[in-house]
């Protein structure tokens, strides 16, 4: 009997203790939800800026991208010069997910349906006056535009140069973070137009500071990937890190209710420009020089057979550059239309960021474009 009493009184103690943490998280997170809703309309001028009454937003969201990195260098072989322009460029790629967040807080995943076989994940939070996203996008492309132009190959086999289908892909990933400041968060809303978490009711435009981070790694460093590498002066792989600030303007327009245009355009400084570059040896100098090199009796599959199957390649270390500044940009526009608690929105934005050392230059390029259909809860 006194067992059964004092489990039952363990049991109550147990219970009580439960309730009273769910009590503490429930009122923690109702005071979390209260400081953001304060903060998405402290200091608006509620005129331009509405705070919907039902506070979650649930979206399907549909995005196509695309990725494109060119690489610049040149050089001499056998007194004969030549330069190399890969051109990495992905397929348009298409991808579905979903995206939750409250009062612009949230977090999205989509997975890719077709194109460049890659995964995208994003985080983003805006306020009344400041914004911060972030996105990690992980790609890989076979079969690059490779431009050559060289004395030590005929027009027809530069050609083929532009098509090629290489054995093993080349590994892209890029992190992408930006933040902003607006100086009209009174009268404009970034977050209108993006997250719609709130209610630009009138045209407003407003000046803006922005900082971004990049991050880009490319690597074709695998062993049947040695003439590509050979190409690139040993070159196998690169790391870029990028540090910019700059400022724009951003305007929201309003031309009926429930329908707003957005635009913005931020010209970059970026003042930390490093680059890392991996260098590897092949033995390709070797295989050019075997007569079965420039044999016209075998057949490409044996040729191919031959030269891969020989092909070395050999780690040599790393080495970290500085690129010095340079000017980036960042540019985005985006439709929205509210309906209810219903909404729908495409936006899209664009960034450009380059890197040049000695004769190796290059950029890379980044578009995407969302679609997406919402529920306020």
């Amino acid at each position: 009997m006194r067992l059964r009493l004092l489990t039952a009184f363990i049991a109550m103690l147990f219970g009580c203790g439960r309730i009273m943490a769910q009590g503490s998280v429930a009122n923690f997170v109702k005071k979390v939800g209260v400081f953001i809703d304060t903060m998405s309309v402290n200091g608006v001028d509620r005129r331009y800026i509405e705070a919907p009454e039902k506070p979650w937003q649930l979206i399907a969201r549909g995005n196509v991208n695309q990725s494109s990195l060119t690489m610049e260098t040149s050089g001499k072989l056998e007194n004969l010069s030549y330069t190399a322009k890969p051109y990495l460029k992905t397929e348009p790629s298409k991808y579905v997910g979903l995206w939750a967040g409250y009062r612009g807080y949230g977090l999205g995943y989509t997975v890719n349906m077709g194109g460049d076989k890659g995964s995208y994940l994003t985080l983003g939070a805006t306020g009344g006056a400041y914004g911060v996203n972030l996105r990690l996008h992980s790609f890989e492309n076979d079969h690059p535009s490779f431009g050559l132009a060289s004395d030590l190959l005929s027009e027809e086999n530069q050609k083929e140069w532009d098509d090629v289908q290489l054995i093993d892909p080349i590994k892209v990933h890029t992190v992408i973070a930006d933040g902003y400041y607006l100086f009209n968060g009174k009268h404009f809303s970034y977050a209108a137009a993006y997250d719609q978490s709130v209610l630009q009711k009138r045209s407003a435009g407003s000046f803006m500071a922005g900082a971004m981070y990049f991050y880009g790694h490319i690597d074709y460093s695998t062993r049947v990937n040695g003439d590509l590498i050979y190409m690139m002066h040993g070159l196998g792989r690169v790391k870029m890190w990028q540090g910019s600030v700059g400022a724009g303007y951003a305007y929201n327009w309003v031309p009926a209710r429930g329908l707003l245009v957005s635009a913005m355009a931020m010209p970059m400084l970026t003042f930390v420009n490093k680059l890392k570059g991996y260098g590897y040896t092949t033995n390709v100098d070797e295989l050019m020089g075997d007569p079965r090199f420039l044999d016209e009796d075998i057949s490409n599959e044996e040729w191919d057979e031959w030269f891969y199957s020989n092909l070395t390649v050999t780690p040599m270390g790393d080495k970290t550059f500085n690129s010095g500044m340079t000017v980036n940009f960042d540019a985005r526009l985006s439709l929205t239309y509210n309906f209810g608690q219903y909404f729908i929105n495409a936006y899209g934005q664009f960034n450009n960021n380059r890197y040049r050392h000695d004769k190796s230059r290059g950029h890379m390029n980044d578009w995407f474009v969302n679609t997406s259909i919402g529920i306020r809860l």
